[in-house]
C-alpha cells in the first residue's frame, strides 16, 4: 500500500490518509488490479483492507489523529456484518480505532444493486465507520446515486478539478455540488489538485478538504509530509 494525505487546509493537518494499492515493489495499481477476477474479488477486497490497516499502523498513523480511508468493492460484500469481521479483527490486533476508518466506493465500480449498497452504508454507519463516494461526478458515481443513499463524504472526480480555475462550467458544477452536499450534511473532498491555480479556485469556492500532488504525492509504505500553500499555512498557524 501507498498512502496519500487528504488535507484539512484550514488547520494545516492531515484529515485522512487514503490507502492506495501498489505492486510489491511500489509498482502501479493497474498491475495488481489486472489480476483480479470475479472469483477472486472478495478475497482481494479482504486482503486490501488488512494490508491498508497494517501498513498504515506500521507507517505511524497511530501517532497522528488522521483517519484511514480504504477503497473497497461493494459488489464483493455479500453481507456487511460478516464481511467486516476481518477488518475488525485487524483493527483490534493493531490497536487502530475503528471510528477512524473511512470506506470509499472504488473508481468505476458499478452499483449492481443499489439497495444492497444502501444497506452497506447504513450498516457501516451503525458500526461507527464513515463512508465516501469516490470520483463523484464521473461514471457510475453521480447525482442519481446520491439521491438513493447518502454517504458521509463525497470525493469530487479529478476531471471536475482539472483546470477549474480556467473553466466557468466546472466552477459552476462544483459550486452546485457543494450547495447540495451542504444541504445533505455531506463533507466534500476535492482530489487531483496539481496546481496553485486549481487550489486557489477550490479555496475560493469554500472547499476545505483537498488531495493531490500539489499537497503530497503518495508515499509507498510511508506517510508523506504535506505541503500547504503559504497563505493557508499562515492562516492555520
Amino acid at each position: 500500500m501507498a498512502f496519500q494525505p487528504i488535507v484539512d487546509v484550514e488547520t494545516g493537518h492531515v484529515f485522512a490518509y487514503e490507502a492506495l494499492v501498489r505492486g510489491i515493489d511500489g509498482g502501479p495499481a493497474v498491475e495488481v488490479l489486472a489480476g483480479v477476477t470475479p472469483e477472486s474479488r472478495y478475497a482481494f477486497d479482504q486482503q486490501c483492507r488488512v494490508a491498508a490497516i497494517e501498513g498504515a499502523v506500521a507507517a505511524g498513523i497511530l501517532a497522528t489523529d488522521a483517519r484511514l480511508s480504504i477503497n473497497f468493492l461493494p459488489n464483493a460484500v455479500y453481507w456487511p456484518v460478516a464481511c467486516i469481521q476481518t477488518t475488525l479483527k485487524t483493527a483490534r490486533a493493531t490497536g487502530f480505532p475503528t471510528d477512524r476508518l473511512i470506506f470509499e466506493f472504488t473508481e468505476g465500480e458499478e452499483m449492481v444493486d443499489t439497495d444492497h449498497v444502501k444497506n452497506i452504508v447504513a450498516t457501516y454507519r451503525q458500526m461507527g465507520f464513515s463512508t465516501a463516494i469516490d470520483d463523484f461526478g464521473a461514471g457510475h458515481a453521480g447525482l442519481g446515486l446520491l439521491a438513493k443513499f447518502q454517504t458521509d463524504l463525497i470525493k469530487l472526480d479529478m476531471e471536475l478539478i482539472r483546470d477549474i480555475d480556467a473553466s466557468m462550467p466546472r466552477r459552476m458544477i462544483v459550486e452546485g455540488v457543494l450547495r447540495i452536499a451542504s444541504g445533505l450534511g455531506i463533507t466534500v473532498i476535492a482530489e487531483g489538485i496539481e496546481t496553485i491555480a486549481e487550489y486557489d479556485a477550490l479555496r475560493a469556492l469554500g472547499v476545505r478538504y483537498l488531495q493531490g500532488y500539489l499537497l503530497a504525492r503518495p508515499g509507498f509504505k510511508t506517510l508523506p509530509e504535506i505541503s500547504v500553500p503559504k497563505r493557508d499555512r499562515a492562516a492555520a498557524a
